[in-house]
């Protein structure tokens, strides 16, 4: 076996390192497109990058493997289709545990499916939760009987939504017309 001098390597190092930098802006390109519409296909994010549509493919597949892509999405305004649906925001202050941090209390949050998010967050509280049920009875029934009697809890602060404006990106509600007349000068 014979092996490339230092200049040889060090050409064969640098090409490796831009094939893996443009690998890399390939996948972010591609992640932002599927960001703003799940449902596009391999053959049309290819036609949009100029890229192959078996390359995107393989990329996407990998992404879903590595877990860069958790989960395709649909965001649904459900104002418009549920009686009653109440979103709230439940600040939770924590102690930490001495050999997982906040992590291991969080995973445990996170199990309920009330829970839709959760971020630890700098402040005056440790974790931000989103969470939603069907009243805000329900709600209230979750902080009191589940995330209060977990072990390391400190207190909790729920805000409850009052109206969702924009979510994932997108404005839920029709856009207002302009209510000012036009200026004529």
């Amino acid at each position: 076996m014979t092996y490339p001098g230092t200049a040889g390597f060090a050409i064969i190092l640098v090409k490796a390192l831009r094939e893996g930098e443009e690998v890399q802006e390939m996948l972010k390109e591609v992640l932002k497109i599927l960001e703003d519409d799940a449902r596009i296909t391999s053959k049309q994010i290819a036609t949009m990058t100029g890229q192959n549509a078996d390359d995107i493919d393989k990329l996407i597949r990998q992404a879903e493997k590595d877990r860069v892509i958790l989960k395709y999405r649909t965001v649904v305004n459900w104002d418009r289709v549920e009686d009653e649906q109440v979103w709230a925001l439940i600040e939770v202050r924590v102690t930490p545990e001495p050999e997982a941090g906040f992590d291991s209390i969080a995973e445990r949050i996170a199990r309920y499916q009330q829970v839709r998010s959760i971020f630890l967050a700098s402040g005056t509280y440790d974790l931000l939760l989103v969470v939603v049920d069907r009243s805000e009875h329900k709600v209230a029934d979750f902080v009191s009987q589940n995330l209060a009697h977990l072990e390391g809890v400190q207190g909790t602060v729920t805000h409850f939504v009052l109206k969702r404006y924009k979510e994932e990106g997108e404005i839920l509600q029709g856009g207002e017309a302009v209510k000012r007349q036009p200026v004529i000068l």
